[in-house]
């Protein structure tokens, strides 16, 4: 199976795809409720679970491999703040292959705080959460079942942009004053600034680089942990593009400028590095 992936809007003639792959995944998901996804569970659960809401498919290779609802928690008393989401549900077969992150990452793109409930037993989606960063809050009974439900909850990423600059394979890479973690060039926006506005601006301020909007190209977007923010999720598009031939002059909160290989990244670097070293080992662009 191909591992890119595509999200998109449901499509009524998803319906027959999307309610066996809910099928599958909910029976494996949850052993421990007596026909869970078939009999008499299947219709209501099908109703509730994919008819209604926002809905997202994970594609791959043409086919519907994903599912995730979407609800407004404020409208639907959810105990977590933000957009509540349902799932997500991923074929059995196409589990392990990064599917439900990015699933869960497209809601976060979309809007922010999320929170969720599971079951209390189902101890792989909660550890599966607790890796994308969702906390444990509180908890309440499930009607249907009468088993306990745990409610869990996201802030919303911190949102960056970064500069993507090689030269002779090697990344560029600065380090503010007073640390000594190196981040890609870039940093957060400021309010109304678009991504590539915000680039433009953080590439003059740290390193006196003149690099026009209209000259940078998204390349792609990572999703990591935030270094030193608490396990707090981040969300970075990165971009190429601009001068190859550069000078850059460190303004005053940068203390230091490097070109890394894919072994130095690893050991000096955020973690976002070495994600953004991986896509650039596989683009051809870095050694591995």
């Amino acid at each position: 199976m191909s591992r890119e992936t595509i999200i998109r809007r449901y499509r009524a003639a998803d319906q027959d795809a999307v309610g066996d792959l809910w099928s599958r995944a909910v029976r494996q998901a949850h052993p421990f409720i007596d026909g869970e996804g078939e009999g008499e569970r299947a219709p209501v659960l099908r109703e509730d679970g994919v008819a209604r809401g926002g809905r997202w498919v994970a594609e791959r290779d043409g086919r519907v491999v994903g599912l995730l609802r979407l609800i407004d928690g404020r409208r639907h008393g959810s105990a977590g703040s933000g957009v509540e989401i349902d799932g997500p549900f991923v074929a059995p077969e196409a589990q392990g292959s990064g599917i439900g992150r990015e699933l869960v990452e497209h809601a976060a793109e979309l809007h922010g705080a999320l929170c969720l409930t599971v079951f209390e037993e189902n101890q792989r989606a909660r550890g599966f959460y607790r890796l994308l960063g969702f906390t444990e809050r509180s908890w309440r009974t499930d009607r249907e079942t009468g088993r306990s439900l745990l409610c869990m909850e996201r802030e919303a990423p911190l949102r960056s942009v970064s500069w993507l600059h090689l030269r002779e394979g090697r990344l560029l890479s600065v380090r503010t004053r007073g640390n000594d973690t190196f981040y890609l060039p870039g940093g957060k926006y400021e309010p109304g600034e678009t991504a590539r506005e915000a680039l433009s601006r953080e590439l003059s301020e740290e390193l006196g680089l003149v690099v026009p909007k209209e000259q940078l190209s998204e390349a792609f977007v990572i999703h990591d942990v935030a270094h030193g923010k608490n396990g707090r999720r981040l969300h970075m598009t990165c971009f190429t593009g601009g001068p190859q031939d550069i000078a850059p002059a460190p303004g005053r909160e940068i203390a230091e400028y490097a070109w890394f290989d894919r072994e130095e990244a690893l050991l000096r670097c955020a973690p976002a590095h070495s994600q953004v070293v991986d896509r650039l080992i596989s683009q051809g662009r870095m050694r591995g």
